[in-house]
């Protein structure tokens, strides 16, 4: 039954504020208090500074008032006034205790549902369908699902969109040249790399696409021919269909194998592609010409911008119907927003795509607004994510100099991995199991993949480098991995010592290692809170690392099971607990596992 505690940083705000609705003017009262975690006390409020100007008084004769009312609190150990007039916070230790105790005892942890108004349709991962998911889709696929998990953990309504590339000009090409070619075979491939059949199918797949492009671009009479073949497919002609149907359900089951074993939510149930929007860009198309929005030019149609100009000057547009008569990809990306709002009651459209894009999604969302669909009560967000480049900082290629396979990528973790874990056991005298080995091996290069990429600002490069993401030491998903396996070993020798059960004690003084991990602990729910705020899941990622260290900086220097009193024990015991559950669930909502034992 959840709780939904507050956090001590949002009570130490009330307190300050309503000290500030005591001795400032009635028209400052309501201004931010300015509370900060503090090296100086567990909070800082820099808000004497902030008015004393304001108020035509000194700053630290202000912040000497506020010290007054605040001394009254009784929860608050010690308030102080230090340099020009900041004011310094530490708590009383029962506080803390208590405050623990309330987050222990509740199955989220004491986390609010801060989001349940919205309903948050995020679009992310996108593949294009006959050709391999390639190292260019990992950020959008983990940075998509991590903010799924996030939003929906605290109450929105979370809609899952897979944008697949499933339709156009490139899959006429690709059938004609299927057709033509019927000693190409694809469906039961046995590709280099590709152990699956599905896999194999799509990497055959992917190098037919490479072929039939070669023969599109030198053979006009080819080309022709595929433009045809793209016209059938667009009228429903019923041969040309079963082809696609068959070619988009091989590369959907292809996706789901890679989705699986990077353990993302995203489903087949989740696709939603171009071809979905296909009957619906005729009606979006004429509702912008009838609206005055969309304008001809040259024969195609657009919609233009007066500050947004190329290089030579001259408007640039987005491209909704072409010369011919097909639609730009703009024309798609409108139906979508369009039904996303309108149909699926969004009030929140998450677009997670490369920074690269972030032209044309401003022109989409700009048109969608002026079209009204976008409006009060919806937005549209672009979230942004840069690219990946190899361990030397340069663009990721393969040797030969071709688009590395995100599955490659996998291997190579899952190796390196198995590696790393062979040589640890090694050192402690102990063996794993071959199928053991390859169990842990999984979870940690899966994890070590996972916080690589959302320790990261998402709007920044990185560097994948295999070596140090699989490191037992330093800001790597296998620290966060093996220090919750630590917590839950001291945790099994505990019972199995029979060293009395964990329970916090709010009598007990608090070591400076147990305040400083209590007061991180009560910043979990702000911590994904800021994650839904901002979109950034290096927040989480960053916090649970912090978190991690707190919990050695403790370990080392409070015992636990052979501490001074058996009070002691079970208050440590019980710090410990909650800071395993408290790395279980934010690593679970970052989409990495948790395992008992390593």
């Amino acid at each position: 039954m959840s709780q939904q505690v507050r956090s001590l940083a949002a009570e130490v705000e009330a307190a300050v504020s309503a000290a500030m609705g005591a001795v400032v003017p009635a028209d400052l009262a309501g201004e931010d208090p300015l509370v900060r975690r503090s090296d100086h006390a567990d909070f800082q409020s820099n808000v004497a500074l902030s008015l004393a100007k304001r108020m035509g008084v000194k700053p630290r004769d202000l912040a000497e008032q506020l010290r007054e009312r605040l001394a009254e609190v009784e929860w608050l150990a010690e308030v102080t006034v230090s340099g020009p007039g900041f004011l310094n916070i530490r708590l009383a230790d029962t506080a803390l205790v208590e405050r623990l105790a309330a987050r222990g005892a509740d199955d989220r942890l004491g986390v609010r549902r801060t989001q349940e108004s919205e309903v948050a349709v995020v679009d992310y991962s996108a593949p294009n369908v006959a050709k391999e998911m390639h190292v260019g889709h990992l950020r959008s696929t983990l940075i998509g699902d991590a903010l799924v998990r996030v939003l929906g953990h605290l109450g929105a309504e979370v809609v899952r969109q897979n944008h697949v590339g499933d339709w156009g000009t490139q899959f006429g090409m690709l059938i004609q040249y299927i057709t033509e070619h019927p000693d190409a075979t694809w469906r039961d491939a046995d590709i280099d790399g590709a152990t699956e059949a599905t896999g194999s199918a799509v990497s055959a797949l992917d190098g037919l696409y490479k072929d039939a492009r070669k023969v599109f671009d030198a053979d006009p009479e080819f080309k022709a021919r595929a433009q045809r073949r793209v016209v059938a497919l667009q009228s429903g002609d019923e041969e040309t269909l079963a082809a696609w149907r068959e070619i988009v359900a091989e590369s959907e089951a292809a996706f789901q194998q890679v989705y699986s074993r990077l353990g993302v939510l995203l489903t087949r149930d989740d696709v939603a592609g171009e071809s979905f929007y296909n009957p619906r860009l005729h009606d979006v198309v004429a509702e912008l010409q009838e609206k005055g929005i969309a304008e001809e030019s040259e024969g195609a149609l657009g919609v233009f911008y007066d500050d947004i100009r190329g290089p030579d000057d001259q408007p640039v547009p987005l491209l909704v119907r072409k010369r011919d008569g097909g639609f730009g990809y703009a024309a798609t990306d409108l139906a979508a927003i369009r039904y996303r709002v309108q149909e699926l009651k969004a009030t929140r459209v998450l677009y997670v795509v490369d920074a690269r894009q972030a032209q044309h999604f401003d022109m989409v969302f700009r048109t969608a607004r002026r079209a009204g669909w976008l409006g009060e009560g919806s937005e549209a967000v672009h979230v942004q994510n840069g690219t990946i480049n190899g361990p030397d900082g340069k663009p990721f290629k393969t040797r030969a100099g071709g688009t590395v396979r995100l599955a490659d990528l996998l291997d190579d973790a899952l190796a390196r991995a198995r590696e790393v874990i062979a040589e640890k056991d090694a050192e402690k005298g102990a063996e794993l199991s071959e199928e053991r080995l390859d169990e842990v091996a999984r979870v940690a290069s899966i994890g070590a993949v996972k916080y690589a990429e959302l320790s990261t600002s998402r709007a920044k490069n990185y560097n994948f480098d295999v070596a140090q993401m699989v490191s037992f030491t330093g800001q790597t998903g296998v620290y966060l991995q093996y220090t919750h396996t630590r917590i839950a070993s001291i945790l099994r020798r505990a019972e199995a010592e029979q060293a009395g059960a964990a329970a916090f004690d709010a009598s007990l003084p608090l070591a400076a290692a147990e305040r400083e991990l209590a007061l991180l602990l009560d910043e979990f729910g702000a911590t994904l809170d800021a994650v839904a705020n901002t979109l950034e899941p290096h927040r989480l990622a960053g916090y649970l690392y912090t978190l991690a260290k707190a919990y050695t900086g403790f370990y080392e220097s409070c015992p636990v099971l052979r501490a001074d009193s058996a009070e002691v024990r079970a208050n440590r015991l019980a710090l410990c607990r909650l800071t395993r559950d408290t790395l279980a669930s934010g690593l679970g909502l970052l989409g990495i596992e948790a395992p008992e034992r390593m």
